[in-house]
């Protein structure tokens, strides 16, 4: 893992944290292939059923789990020691004459989920919440200020109207074979925190708090971490529903 800092918290029942175990990590890419693979067909199925590629030997992943340890949402943080994807496999988002930071501060977020069957929309919309939670305090953990994104145009527009002021990099463009208009974009913290010390000061106050709880609470997640069995499990996709509301994986927030 290139970062030392690692975060774990709660939002009510739901952790989030750094996934550390080969476990954790294999769980997390079953979500991405039922994701990325199964439902949305950006990337190619593959016969173990786990979506992964180069990037995961140098990117860090921070996984969202439910009250009795299913894990339901993850995020992947890609640093500047290697290449981002919006270097090769959307370099075609960019401006021609636009240059990446490639700086200690600044990482590119990739394969950013929720599970779209959770029926409970209210919990569904919650869990995205506290996955950008999970972003920004992974980010404030290591001396992070500027995020790239690849980000669907339709929540591109949610995603400010949200309160997080991110900047578009190029003109949209679909990708095959879903051929959804999508972005890159630019996120600067500090903006984010001046702007949201004017507008949004609850925002800011929420997502800058974290609850955490001693060893002692932490029983039921390290039980199912031991026990629960390598399976397949039927998750997909990654955006707040009560949102925007959308058909199919039309959930879908983040390109890569």
């Amino acid at each position: 893992m290139y970062f030392p800092g690692g975060i774990q918290f709660y939002e009510g029942d739901i952790l989030v944290k750094t996934l550390n175990s080969e476990r954790e990590k294999v769980e997390g890419y079953k979500l991405r292939h039922k994701v990325f693979s199964d439902g949305l067909k950006w990337v190619e199925s593959t016969v173990d059923g786990l979506e992964r590629d180069g990037y995961d030997s140098w990117a860090t992943s921070v996984g969202l789990f439910l009250k009795g340890g299913r894990l339901s949402g993850i995020f992947r943080l890609l640093p500047t020691k290697g290449p981002f994807m919006l270097e090769k496999e959307f370099l075609s988002l960019l401006q021609p004459n636009y240059v990446l930071r490639k700086m200690k501060d600044t990482v590119e977020i990739t394969r950013l989920t929720v599970d779209p069957y959770i029926p409970d929309k209210g919990l569904s919309s919650r869990m995205m919440q506290t996955l950008f939670k999970g972003v920004y305090q992974w980010s404030v953990q290591n001396d992070v200020r500027y995020l790239y994104m690849v980000i669907e145009k339709r929540f591109f527009r949610v995603f400010r109207a949200m309160g997080f002021p991110c900047e578009p990099l190029g003109p949209c463009k679909a990708f095959p074979p879903a051929s959804v208009l999508s972005v890159a974009a630019i996120l600067d913290l500090d903006h984010f925190r001046s702007v949201s010390r004017r507008k949004r000061p609850w925002l800011l106050g929420w997502i800058s708090s974290v609850e955490k709880r001693n060893n002692d609470e932490l029983g039921e997640y390290r039980r199912w971490s031991a026990e629960t069995p390598t399976h397949h499990s039927g998750t997909t996709d990654f955006c707040g529903r009560n949102l925007v509301e959308e058909e199919n994986y039309g959930n879908t927030l983040a390109r890569v």
